[in-house]
């Protein structure tokens, strides 16, 4: 392996990892209250009343995977879904009668890829698919051109543009379900896996979705991530900001919690500007903070939403906040913060991070991620099923049957 790899390939992604990571930025560990880019520090809601609350927490995930075979045949699926917790306890979003299954979750019916049409037929099925067809209908388009900026022709190029677009897709469309849903009220939150973005839908359509959720249905949607190039870009800034609330602030903080155990402090701040394009570019869009000229509706906050002692499993996490619940006039271009409604989505996201095993991250989106999420032996249980459905109708031999799904490679 090491001949395969030359040192100097290694050696410069090391240097380029230590030069991001000790990047300093004018971000202050003091911060200041109007000042949105610095700071906003907060202590955690307490542990026994992160449940006292009459939100409702929906969060949003997605999947794809495929597998091809040595015999021309490729499975080919998307999912996606969604769970709602509500007071701490996930409950029921569908008609089934599984006590296990509670959230709601939707799978096409074309998944098998032997030729170019059959791509045509899985983007069809997505487009048709009553839950994407209402939210096309939402968006009252002249045609899907409007909408979405390249061609099917464009995304049915290759099996994975195909699915990667269909996954896309069908959140959004969950997204808008979910605001439409009777059981949902103002103040709810909807939590999505990665950005409030997309490479997939023009920004203006992706802004009336926005606007819709903020100003018509009242209700708050975050994107969160844990792989964004602002963290690395934040690495130094993030340290000094946990070392003045571990060493400096936390000795001298006026606590309402007086178990010394449960004293945490968490903190948010903007994204500026600066940071955004050593991140992302400055010909990437998504460095815009505005309704135009970007990819969709989010405002960039990085936030830490627990805290554990050092040396131990913490981090901060990238959240993707609505611009119309951040800036209310943005679409006068008034620039003014809601730092009250911004306080507010950020204590309140403070209920979702204490438990379960990944502190600091809205569990409801971990599960969301198991509940949807295309395990690498997908392809073995669907194999398995398609060789099962085979064999009731015994039309080949069992020999060609399970040489149809016989991986060559394994054999190497």
């Amino acid at each position: 392996m090491e001949d395969l790899i030359p040192q100097s390939a290694i050696d410069s992604v090391a240097q380029h990892i230590n030069l991001r990571t000790n990047k300093q930025y004018p971000i202050p560990t003091v911060g200041d209250e109007s000042n949105s880019e610095t700071p906003q520090i907060f202590e955690i809601i307490p542990f026994d009343q992160i449940d006292d609350t009459d939100l409702k927490f929906f969060a949003v995930d997605g999947s794809d995977n495929s597998h091809s075979f040595y015999n021309g045949v490729t499975i080919g699926l998307y999912r996606g879904g969604y769970v709602c917790f509500d007071s701490g306890k996930q409950i029921r979003l569908n008609n089934y009668n599984d006590p296990v299954i509670l959230g709601q979750s939707y799978t096409p019916q074309n998944i098998l890829i032997t030729c170019d049409q059959h791509l045509s037929v899985i983007y069809d099925e997505l487009i048709a698919l009553p839950t994407v067809k209402r939210f096309l209908d939402f968006l009252k388009p002249a045609g899907l051109g409007d909408i979405f900026p390249y061609t099917k022709e464009a995304v049915c190029t290759t099996i994975s543009t195909l699915l990667s677009f269909c996954q896309e897709i069908l959140e959004w469309s969950l997204i808008f379900e979910i605001a439409c849903r009777p059981e949902v009220k103002e103040g709810d939150f909807i939590l999505k896996d990665g950005t409030l973005r997309s490479l997939n839908i023009k920004q203006e359509y992706l802004v009336k979705l926005g606007d819709f959720l903020s100003n018509e249905k009242k209700l708050i949607i975050v994107g969160i991530t844990k792989n964004s190039p602002i963290k690395i870009e934040l690495s130094y800034t993030f340290k000094q900001i946990d070392g003045y609330l571990q060493d400096k602030l936390r000795p001298s903080y006026p606590f309402k919690e007086t178990d010394p155990k449960s004293q945490k402090l968490c903190c948010w701040f903007e994204v500026p500007d600066n940071v955004l394009l050593n991140s992302y570019g400055s010909g990437s869009m998504f460095v815009k903070k505005g309704i135009t000229g970007g990819r969709g509706f989010g405002l960039f906050f990085a936030a830490r939403l627990d805290y554990v002692e050092k040396l131990q499993n913490y981090d901060w996490v990238v959240a993707d906040v609505n611009i119309f619940d951040a800036i209310p006039g943005i679409k006068q271009n008034v620039q003014t913060r809601n730092i009250s409604k911004l306080k507010e989505i950020f204590y309140n996201l403070t209920r979702l991070t204490q438990e379960h095993y990944i502190l600091g991250y809205p569990y409801p989106l971990v599960e969301a991620h198991n509940f949807v999420t295309l395990k690498a032996d997908f392809k073995e249980e669907v194999i398995n099923r398609v060789k099962h459905s085979m064999y009731l109708t015994q039309r080949m031999d069992n020999v060609d049957i399970e040489n149809m799904f016989l991986d060559i490679h394994s054999r190497f």
